[in-house]
């Protein structure tokens, strides 16, 4: 039985392996693992890529959320509205400021947030919208960004999962007034550890959030306010340098993927396939579709050596940490029922379309009423 792993990391690395292994060498031969030229050029260099005037590195994405709503002075008595289907990182973030996370459904036949619900959902308390590219699929930016202006609001895009994906021909993390990004190594730009970065469009609050990785400081003794520990560390940001020309031929090959998810799946009703939004370019950062019966398809596949993830098997409302909110299960249907039903199938760039045929087939004789041979 030939295995179909979920995500391949070293499949995809391996034609790099030579490149990665100069880049890690040259930042332990020159001895400078903190900050330094390695992490300057990743920053001009993501910075040029995508077109924003410039990039900070950080720690994680967590931490780069949570630096961007503390630049923007959002902290207790301010409300921050966001999907309730997300990572916990995102509302997480809200909650470190001391501000209150104010959740939102998903639009329907998305996964999402609903910007009908964001609409009606706004205070005279709130201060900021965080909007999840979540799965790689790019949100309703021109709609989410026009509630923003009419409401003096602040927009932080959440672009973790979806590095490189497009709304009306430009990269997602243009739009807002800051965008968050990780290097997790299952991202579509992974790394090789936890590691992200902020994009911001008011220099004077980008420089802030650069002293506040640091330690309130841009000179080594010199604190001009009390900040914190999380920078991106040079060797990172070295093997960084070497992934980053690839994440668009790799996105493409993503594109490929769903492509044949697509036409393997056609014809499986069964099987509820994501929805792109008209004038985006999803990056599929994992696969995602709804099924009836998610764990008896999993088993199968698993029988057959076919790996499957579930990206998120709760609703963050439902969980012990928000209980606070008085909002349990059934305040928010469409989450709590996609968090039922989903199944992320394999997705990387190196997988080829046997494989895809495979998983295809496999899904389509089990609704058919029978085992996969």
């Amino acid at each position: 039985m030939t295995k179909i792993a979920f995500l391949d990391i070293k499949r995809m690395h391996d034609p790099l392996r030579g490149q990665l292994h100069r880049a890690a060498l040259e930042v332990i031969d020159g001895g400078h693992y903190i900050g330094g030229e390695q992490v300057k050029n990743f920053e001009k260099e993501m910075a040029s890529w995508m077109g924003a005037p410039e990039v900070c590195g950080v720690s994680c994405a967590t931490f780069g959320l949570f630096a961007a709503l503390k630049s923007f002075g959002i902290g207790p008595g301010d409300e921050v509205i966001t999907t309730v289907h997300t990572a916990i990182a995102t509302a997480e973030a809200i909650g470190l400021t001391g501000a209150q996370v104010v959740f939102c459904d998903l639009k329907p036949g998305y996964f999402f947030l609903d910007a009908d619900e964001v609409e009606r959902k706004i205070t005279p308390r709130t201060k900021a919208l965080i909007p999840v590219h979540l799965y790689g699929q790019p949100v309703e930016l021109d709609r989410i960004c026009a509630l923003a202006k009419a409401h003096g609001l602040r927009v932080i895009e959440d672009c973790a999962q979806a590095q490189g994906a497009r709304y009306g021909g430009r990269y997602v993390g243009l739009f807002g007034d800051a965008a968050v990004f990780s290097f997790f190594p299952s991202k579509n730009l992974g790394g090789f550890g936890d590691g992200g970065a902020v994009a911001m469009r008011d220099p004077e609050r980008m420089r802030w959030l650069r002293m506040f990785c640091n330690h309130g400081r841009e000179s080594k003794y010199l604190h001009e306010f009390e900040g914190i520990n999380s920078r991106l560390d040079a060797i990172q940001a070295a093997l960084l340098r070497v992934i980053l020309p690839q994440v668009d031929r790799w996105n493409a090959a993503r594109r490929s993927v769903a492509e044949w998810y697509g036409e393997e799946l056609a014809g499986v009703s069964e099987v509820l396939r994501p929805a792109d939004l008209p004038g985006t370019e999803p990056v599929y950062h994992v696969y995602v579709c709804l099924v009836p019966d998610r764990e008896a398809l999993r088993t199968e596949l698993m029988r057959n050596g076919i790996e499957s993830g579930v990206h998120y098997p709760c609703s963050l409302n439902t969980l012990p940490a928000f209980a606070r909110l008085g909002q349990g299960k059934g305040c928010f249907p469409l989450a709590e029922r996609a968090c039922e039903h989903m199944l992320s199938l394999p997705m990387h760039p190196a997988m080829t379309r046997d494989e895809v045929r495979a998983v295809g087939g496999v899904i389509r004789k089990f609704y058919r009423g029978g085992k996969a041979s």
